[in-house]
């Protein structure tokens, strides 16, 4: 079997990909993305990477299954609990504290899939801040490849399940009900600006305060 590394019909379809539908892989890791796509011509019971290339000429649908497997947004509001506690005791504190009372701050969540990280960071700064001077001085850029998610993240709708290892209080706090569903605030939401960037093609946000980008900078080559 050629190698993830070396497999022309493999770097066939990146091409294809790229000029098809604007998704850039070739920068990430091929034995991840060999490995994912594969996942995608199993279920489909396509053995060669020539034969899923026809395939995908023909079932246009399928572009939108092969990204989701790729690109794999496992996200969670306080994902990996530990994490966040640092951010919020630690390092939060120390960039308000180093910042003037009215300098803008300003972070960027790159990778966000469908909001929660960002959704998250909004929730410790208006902790730290209150609501008001939040409103006023925080801007956080939330960017992902996939706008299918940043769709769902832009209209900040989250189940019961979802929100489960959001704190009560916090949940109570932060987010509206309706129905069987919570939304996250809109007047903080406002704060929260999500937008497509490839962090491989685009150039990065500038001016930054903090950048977020957890779980995204595996999939690259170095």
């Amino acid at each position: 079997m050629t190698s993830a590394e070396n497999n022309p019909e493999f770097e066939h379809l990146l091409t294809y990909l790229r000029q098809s539908r604007g998704f850039d892989f070739t920068g990430y890791k091929r034995s991840t993305l060999m490995r994912r796509v594969r996942k995608r011509m199993q279920y489909l019971s396509i053995e060669s990477f020539e034969d899923y290339l026809d395939y995908l000429e023909v079932y246009q649908d399928e572009f939108h299954q092969l990204f989701n497997t790729i690109l794999i947004n496992v996200t969670a509001f306080f994902r990996d609990i530990s994490a966040w506690e640092y951010l919020a005791e630690q390092v939060l504190p120390h960039l308000v504290s180093r910042k003037n009372d009215s300098d803008q701050i300003r972070i960027w969540s790159a990778g966000c899939a469908s909001g929660e990280e960002a959704y998250t960071l909004a929730i410790l700064m208006a902790e730290i801040l209150g609501a008001e001077e939040f409103r006023q001085r925080v801007k956080i850029y939330a960017t992902d490849v996939d706008e299918e998610a940043l769709n769902q993240a832009r209209q900040a709708v989250y189940s019961e399940k979802d929100l489960q290892l959001v704190p009560p209080e916090l949940k109570e706090k932060y987010f509206e009900i309706t129905g069987n569903n919570y939304i996250f605030r809109q007047d903080l939401r406002r704060s929260v600006i999500f937008g497509r960037h490839d962090l491989l093609q685009d150039a990065p946000i500038s001016r930054l305060d903090l950048l977020v980008c957890r779980n995204t900078l595996m999939y690259f080559n170095s």
